[in-house]
């Protein structure tokens, strides 16, 4: 064997080595990937799903994709055309799409950033991509120069549309770049490529609730349309199989507990389709990952909805009055510059929050100033979900399970509580399920949290629902209040009866027998809504405006004798009891669902009152959310005596 001075004596130092004509470094991207041994379909695929941004990162698109049961279709990506804005224009417009989100709620046009469509969209084989941009790249060069300048753009609204349309002549001049491109993109990557035919423009917001018109007008008509502004030509891609998908983003990290179920990794993106959904139990969705390309179930409340384009790739940009060289997808800086960030390569959204929590930052806190203060802190709503139900947990037949042979409650799990309260029949219990064992450690675990904020509640109303109730009580126990503040039940605060199987409302337990039991309720406390004003099956309309008119009325009462309020609910409290207290009109029913299966148990929400205004507004929490994973039922016999 050669000794080790003879090994590294045949070794040049790399500063003396000499350029080879065929080294990695004056290689092709697809040449350095097929002398690594992949082949030229995969290397290929990897170049186009990354936009060749680095041989490194199409090389971690292959390893993560090694299982991806299409990783061998031969299925080209669809390909769009888009005009961009850049510069003082784009930055108004960046202004729009955040204000118009956090004022009215995302509508359609958030799904992609400000552009005008030139082309529609079309397929693009992996080996012809290189091809597509260098036509793309030709064709603007040759319309440098004759480009428009400036772009006349004119606002027009409609009851569910608003827009800034190019004029009508000037859109014929940018039809004839795009039917150039079209030409040029046929002679040299052999694609079809139609332009488009309809009204040119840039959409500012569309599918939107009519009531919020007015003040997206309002902030549509603030944009200085005249603003100077670079356009730019860009392309992007998408995966042809998702393209009527809905797209969520990967909140929180998740390990399968079963072979059907998908690996969950945050930031990556799953694609979601309707018709998967069919046979998925409750609170499980089926989708694909973007980044393995795997499918499987996973846990709905670990994703959040992202925009459209959230998982395109950018291949490339190009400016009409600039020589400077031209951005490609191997750029990372600058490629989105003049882009919100949630467009950015690598960025979440900024009105992106996790799905598993109301995000709840610990910056604030809420404190009970002495009378010496003369600024009085301002009144605070706090709005909280119940814990944990035993009826989700164990299914609806949960009693079932832990019943004896003479009918008596008997817990056969750890996580069901040791005892029950007395009431009626079974029934009552099928409609009004009580918390589980880790339920109360969820609320006692919120009230600790307060407890350590310095978080002081001056008064607690709660929903009848015995989860209800009982969450309460748990909270103020991780206060040290229990006992010392007493809960108000508030038929009022009841979910949307919609919701309710069958057609009466449950048997709750009166205040009376509550406090009976030991539960630390008002019994002198005279609800502002009575149950018998509660009809089954409301509409949405009424229940939101319930939900809206109790809140008002209970902050009320609670004016002059207390600052901080919590009321403990459902999962919809929390969007019904404060969107319209903060001058938000309610979103259409569908909106709403989605929001509401979001909010998981312990959701947490804080509303401040803005000085003597009467307007509220959703402020940081004085505690940390509350996260955990699943632990599925486990059967040691089944498990570890099996051959």
């Amino acid at each position: 064997m050669a000794a080790k001075e003879d090994l590294y004596s045949k070794i040049l130092p790399r500063r003396l080595r000499q350029s080879r004509s065929g080294s990695i470094k004056s290689s092709s991207n697809l040449d350095v990937l097929l002398s690594m041994g992949f082949s030229r379909h995969r290397a290929l695929k990897s170049l186009v799903s990354t936009g060749g941004r680095s041989v490194q990162a199409a090389c971690d698109w292959l390893f993560s994709h090694v299982d991806d049961p299409f990783l061998d279709d031969p299925l080209p990506r669809e390909f769009v055309l888009y005009l961009r804005p850049s510069g003082p224009l784009q930055n108004q417009l960046s202004h729009f799409w955040q204000q118009s989100r956090v004022t009215c709620g995302k509508n359609k046009a958030h799904n992609i950033f400000p552009h005008i469509t030139l082309c529609q969209f079309f397929m693009c084989a992996d080996p012809k991509v290189e091809a597509l941009c260098e036509a793309l790249q030709t064709t603007v060069q040759q319309w440098r120069g004759r480009f428009p300048h400036p772009l006349p753009l004119e606002l027009y609204t409609s009851s569910n549309f608003i827009g800034l349309f190019v004029e009508e002549q000037v859109a014929d001049v940018l039809r004839q770049f795009a039917a150039d491109f079209a030409t040029e993109a046929t002679r040299k990557a052999e694609v079809k490529v139609e332009p488009h035919r309809k009204q040119l423009h840039l959409t500012l917001a569309y599918n939107f609730s009519s009531d919020h018109l007015s003040s997206l007008e309002k902030l549509a008509k603030g944009i200085e349309v005249k603003l100077g502004c670079d356009w730019l030509a860009v392309l992007f891609s998408r995966d042809i199989r998702f393209a009527n998908h809905e797209t969520v983003r990967v909140m929180y990290p998740y390990m399968p507990q079963n072979d059907d179920e998908l690996e969950l990794s945050p930031g990556d993106f799953i694609f979601m389709s309707s018709m998967d959904q069919t046979s998925t139990s409750e609170g499980w969705v089926y989708g694909t990952s973007l980044a393995t390309g795997l499918s499987g179930l996973l846990p709905e409340n670990y994703v959040s909805v992202a925009d459209e384009c959230d998982t395109w790739v950018f291949h490339g940009s190009h400016s009409f009055f600039s020589c400077a060289p031209s951005e490609k997808g191997g750029k990372e800086k600058g490629v989105f510059d003049g882009l919100p960030d949630s467009r950015r390569p690598d960025s979440t959204s900024p009105g992106d929050t996790p799905t598993l929590s109301v995000i709840c930052h610990p910056m604030q806190q809420v404190l009970r100033f002495s009378g010496s203060h003369s600024r009085q802190p301002k009144r605070t709503l706090f709005v909280c979900r119940h814990g944990e139900r035993m009826d989700v947990v164990f299914g609806k037949h949960w009693l079932t399970l832990c019943s004896d042979s003479k009918g008596r409650y008997v817990r056969s799990n750890l996580n069901m509580p040791p005892s029950l309260p007395l009431r009626g029949g079974q029934k009552d219990y099928d409609m009004d399920a009580p918390i589980t064992v880790f339920g109360s450690t969820q609320a006692r675990l919120v009230g600790e949290a307060l407890l350590e904020s310095n978080t002081v509640i001056d008064f607690v109303y709660c929903s009848p629902s015995l989860r209800c109730v009982q969450t309460a009580q748990n909270i103020l126990k991780g206060l040290q209040q229990d006992g010392k503040l007493k809960v108000r039940v508030e038929p009022g605060l009841f979910e949307w009866t919609k919701w309710v199987s069958g057609n009466s409302l449950p048997a709750w337990i009166p205040p009376a027998d509550l406090a009976a039991a030991n539960f630390g309720v008002d019994t002198a406390y005279r609800p502002l809504i009575p149950v018998s004003k509660l009809t089954v099956s409301e509409s949405y309309e009424n229940y939101m405006s319930r939900s809206y008119q109790v809140t008002k009325d209970i902050l009320s009462d609670c004016k002059n004798t207390g600052n901080n309020v919590l009321i403990v609910a459902h999962a919809s409290s929390l969007e019904a009891c404060t969107r319209q207290l903060q001058g938000r009109s309610p979103q259409n029913a569908k909106d709403f669902i989605q929001v509401v299966r979001k909010i998981p148990y312990l959701g947490f929400c804080a509303c401040e009152e803005q000085g003597e205004t009467g307007t509220w507004q959703l402020v940081d929490p004085p505690i940390l959310p509350l996260t955990h994973g699943p632990n599925h039922s486990f059967d040691w016999k089944e498990t570890l005596l099996q051959e």
